[in-house]
């Protein structure tokens, strides 16, 4: 139990620093319009966009219609990964899971808002960006996915492997 509810904890924290980022970028720093931008740093700026698709500007809402079947659509994933939480006994698969659906959340929330999700975090090398522009939520889903991938790959095996000394075909 102490295990999910860090898991739930984890996923308000990154939910509310996914909202409160965005607030920050829309609001104080003066980011209103989509296209405008703040230079940081050579290789970092923040640049709103309104993204109206999913992942890789994937599956663009076109209507209403398209815009609250993306909602539907995320908010049963959303659904799913909390019910997984709640099932799942091994503590990082729970937090991955967690980071992927605080991050699920803040851009539900944008998308039943505003018809659109805020990104605003932009990594470029020169004309070279390796990343679509991006936000929190973004970044703790992509995490999270690496996570749970790297855990399944990488100890998959350690679950089935007998004991030294015991006879496996016994």
């Amino acid at each position: 139990m102490a295990n999910r509810s860090l898991a739930y904890g984890l996923a308000l924290l990154i939910f509310a620093s996914d909202q409160l980022s965005k607030w920050f970028v829309t609001g104080p720093l003066g980011l209103v319009l989509e296209g405008q931008q703040l230079k940081l740093l050579p290789i970092f700026d923040l640049t709103r966009v309104h993204n109206y698709g999913i992942s890789l500007g994937l599956a663009q809402a076109q209507n209403d219609t398209h815009r609250w079947l993306l909602v539907a659509m995320t908010a049963a994933i959303a659904v799913g990964v909390a019910w997984w939480i709640r099932k799942e006994q091994q503590r990082g698969d729970q937090l991955a899971l967690a980071m992927i659906l605080g991050g699920a959340l803040g851009n539900i929330v944008d998308r039943v808002q505003l018809g659109y999700v805020v990104d605003f975090l932009d990594l470029h090398f020169g004309t070279f960006r390796p990343f679509y522009v991006f936000n929190v939520g973004d970044a703790a889903i992509s995490i999270g996915v690496v996570i749970l991938l790297l855990r399944a790959f990488l100890l998959r095996d350690q679950g089935s492997k007998a004991p030294e000394g015991t006879n496996e075909h016994a």
